[in-house]
């Protein structure tokens, strides 16, 4: 399955290196073709010997050979790779990486680096718990990095929880994984709405909503990284999907009618947009002034996207998005009944870290066969994921 493939190894300064040797060992016997990058620490726990023998490649940490004079272009390895693997991944390195620090040739290829990029951190315990940590983790995985999680175990301050790198052989199925993934939905056109709508009052005031567009972008990503083509339509977001196409508007009907027009050319359609149910009857031309001590605004009620779309439908996967606050299943299931979804994500303002403006959520997927799957507290791209891999299953 890797025979061919390009693998990028950047090594930290860990204990943890040691597995590196095991870890090329593997990917060169499955037709990998690897080149290696270490940081100056990671040499004091495996020499570039070792690793240079096994990749059958020059091993790299420096710009450039100070004897030769040859540079080693930081620029050519990241877009050499058709993956970079970071393991392991030091906090020192997680640091720099969530904040844009470039100050070794590791650093300058990850910022390089166009292909999909894999981490697996290593730490001591209390390291891998402490919330800078955590957030910059959750940074990385923003940006569209996956993580691969610390392992339990026994860990080298002779302490034992998470903090130990996965081994060798988790780290090779993680990868068959996502090389497979990478062309699941290949030639698939996948059509997204992402964000809020807003809908005027007048010029300067709307009615809207805290929808930052967090769900939709790593959506758009998630679908990606299956090979799939991707169009956007998002209303005023805070946050965009880096690659794909993405359509801006501002109002339901202007999303309603740009999503019209690009749905018949959608295999997969996702309606993560966070659609306003209302809005002014006659928007005023002029800002309105303040002048009486109450105010009263018409509304009248906006087409529903999902709904519409949904009579249309012709062998396509819908899947649609309920935010609720009560009766959260109930609600659910009746507009995956109504809007003709395949599949419906609920998640509720009442848990903990779910709903607008969080990095995680914690969803329910509801399907038309009456079938429940529950899913912890999880971050935006984790659960985009498992949307992925959900339609991919059943698409086959």
């Amino acid at each position: 399955m890797l025979a061919g493939k390009k693998i990028l190894l950047a090594v930290c300064g860990s204990i943890a290196a040691y597995k590196t040797a095991f870890f090329v060992r593997l990917l060169v016997k499955e037709g990998a073709e690897v080149k290696v990058i270490m940081t100056e620490s990671a040499k004091n726990f495996i020499t570039p010997l070792t690793l240079a023998t096994l990749s059958k490649k020059p091993v790299h940490s420096e710009y450039f050979d100070s004897a030769s004079g040859e540079w080693h272009n930081h620029v050519e390895l990241g877009m050499w790779a058709d993956l970079m693997l970071i393991a392991p991944l030091s906090a020192n390195t997680l640091g720099k990486m969530a904040n844009g620090i470039c100050d070794n040739l590791l650093l300058a290829t990850y910022l390089s680096a166009k292909c999909p990029v894999l981490v697996a951190p290593a730490m001591d315990l209390d390291m891998y718990q402490h919330p800078t940590t955590q957030e910059n983790l959750a940074r990385l995985q923003s940006f569209g990095n996956e993580v691969v999680e610390a392992r339990d175990g026994e860990l080298a301050s002779g302490l034992t929880g998470q903090g130990r790198m996965a081994e060798p052989e988790e780290l090779m199925e993680v990868i068959k994984k996502k090389f497979a993934d990478s062309v699941a939905l290949k030639g698939k056109n996948v059509l997204i709405t992402s964000g809020p709508t807003f809908e005027a009052i007048d010029p300067v005031r709307f009615i809207g909503n805290h929808s930052s567009g967090k769900m939709g972008s790593a959506i758009a990503a998630a679908f990606q990284a299956a090979g799939a083509q991707t169009i956007m339509i998002s209303g005023p977001a805070a946050h965009l999907p880096a690659q794909g196409e993405v359509i801006k508007v501002s109002s339901a009907n202007e999303m309603l009618a740009e999503t019209e027009k690009h749905h018949s050319n959608a295999d997969i359609v996702v309606f993560s947009a966070a659609v306003s149910d209302y809005r002014p009857d006659k928007p005023a031309k002029e800002k309105i002034k303040k002048t009486e001590s109450s105010f009263q605004i018409n509304l009248v009620k906006n087409p529903d996207i999902a709904s519409e779309l949904g009579k249309k439908k012709k062998n396509q996967f819908h899947i649609g998005f309920a935010l609720e606050t009560n009766n959260e299943e109930v609600n659910a299931k009746e507009k995956l009944q109504k809007k003709n979804f395949d599949l419906i994500v609920l998640n509720s303002l009442k848990d903990a870290g779910a709903g607008f403006q969080q990095d995680t959520n914690k969803v329910t997927f509801f399907d038309k066969n009456n079938n429940a799957h529950k899913f912890e507290l999880k971050s935006k791209i984790d659960v985009a994921r498992d949307i992925v891999d959900y339609v991919i299953k059943k698409l086959k």
